[in-house]
């Protein structure tokens, strides 16, 4: 690679923009390898156990902090968003009808990652090609990366109460990835500034109180852990707070008075498949495994695996207005192999036995008094 001015970095910088722009990214931000400053509020974290079972984020923290140990020689980061919002979302009518099933939106179409990967893989190669040889690796949420940091950083935009990365003009439906590249291109500016003000919507509306201060997730509260990351039982005091939600959860973004600046996605492979958008609990239950797997390829719901797709939508079942015919699916998986199918099955039926016909969610009043896209 030749010696580059200031003034032709510069004009690099630009064409990257550019040219992640034509790839389909909404925003390109540029910055340093440097997290140092995010290593005590991590590790203290860490220290409270708030990430539960996630023993992973406890890994390969030198490059957590110092990103360029990740890869070798790279000098810059060039973070990227997209948006992923599907028109039509169908989230109030979804909430508000407990014998449909809540899918998070973000997972609705196809899984994101191998599409903004190749994206991003494509982007480097057409910065190779105007460099004449550069060293590169694209990353979406597949390593040792704090993405959000590095995405405030880059002037993406800023952290919010609820952890998630917000934009003046977005929202924070979008996905976020990342290209390490061993070239001194200038740094944009980072987002300094909280537009959050005194604004708590997001953590008052979370269904299972999982944020103990702002900008902190105790993630073994969190809807989206107990649903994807959880491998055994999900505590039973917060199953009935779980609503139909079976895989994630969004309430904490749907409240966001920012959120009203979100933009529908242009990819059509985050449209919704397999009618996810609009799924009764019971249809989705009586999947077998081979139909999950089957409508779930290449679906992030994968994640979360046949057994913990039963899990999840047996509580979902609990937590519905019941009826005969899922009294009588519940019935159906009480011999299941699994044991944890078995058990929360078991505490399903108990529920609907009860007879106590759960609440909308308070998040509903809040989209329809506001009129959210959602």
């Amino acid at each position: 690679m030749p010696d580059y001015t200031p003034e032709m970095l510069s004009q690099l910088a630009d064409d990257i923009k550019r040219w992640a722009q034509e790839l389909g990214f909404q925003q390109c931000g540029i910055t340093d390898c440097d997290l140092s400053a995010e290593k005590d509020h991590y590790l203290n974290w860490l220290e409270q156990s708030f990430h539960g079972e996630m023993a992973y984020l406890e890994n390969h923290l030198d490059k957590r902090f110092s990103a360029d140990h990740l890869l070798p020689g790279s000098q810059r980061i060039i973070c990227v968003r997209m948006d992923y919002l599907p028109p039509s979302t169908q989230a109030l009518d979804n909430l508000s009808d407990n014998q449909q099933a809540y899918v998070s939106r973000y997972t609705l179409g196809r899984d994101y990652h191998k599409l903004i990967r190749k994206r991003l893989t494509e982007l480097g190669k057409k910065i190779d090609k105007a460099v004449g040889g550069s060293v590169f690796r694209a990353f979406v949420d597949s390593a040792p990366i704090l993405e959000r940091p590095l995405a405030e950083k880059a002037g993406i935009g800023w952290r919010g109460k609820h952890t998630l990365v917000l934009n003046r003009s977005a929202g924070s439906m979008f996905f976020l990835g990342e290209l390490f590249i061993d070239l001194p291109l200038p740094i944009d500016t980072p987002e300094t500034e909280n537009h959050c003000g005194k604004c708590t919507a997001c953590l008052d509306v979370c269904p299972t109180n999982a944020f103990p201060k702002p900008n902190v997730l105790d993630a073994r509260r969190c809807i989206s852990y107990l649903t994807i990351e959880l491998d055994g039982s999900i505590p039973e005091d917060l199953r009935p707070l779980m609503g139909n939600r079976i895989f994630g959860c969004d309430d904490c973004q749907l409240i966001c008075p920012w959120n009203r600046f979100s933009n529908f996605t242009a990819e059509q492979d985050f449209h919704p498949r397999q009618k996810l958008d609009k799924s009764s609990l019971l249809e989705l239950f009586e999947w077998t495994e081979e139909e999950f797997l089957k409508r779930t390829e290449g679906s992030a719901i994968r994640r979360t695996g046949y057994i913990g797709w039963l899990r999840n939508i047996a509580v979902a079942l609990g937590n519905s207005s019941g009826g005969e015919l899922i009294q009588a699916a519940l019935q159906n998986k009480l011999n299941h192999p699994s044991g944890i199918v078995r058990e929360h099955v078991e505490w399903a039926i108990k529920r609907l036995q009860k007879g106590d016909v759960p609440q909308a969610p308070p998040i509903n009043e809040h989209l329809r008094r506001n009129k959210l896209i959602f």
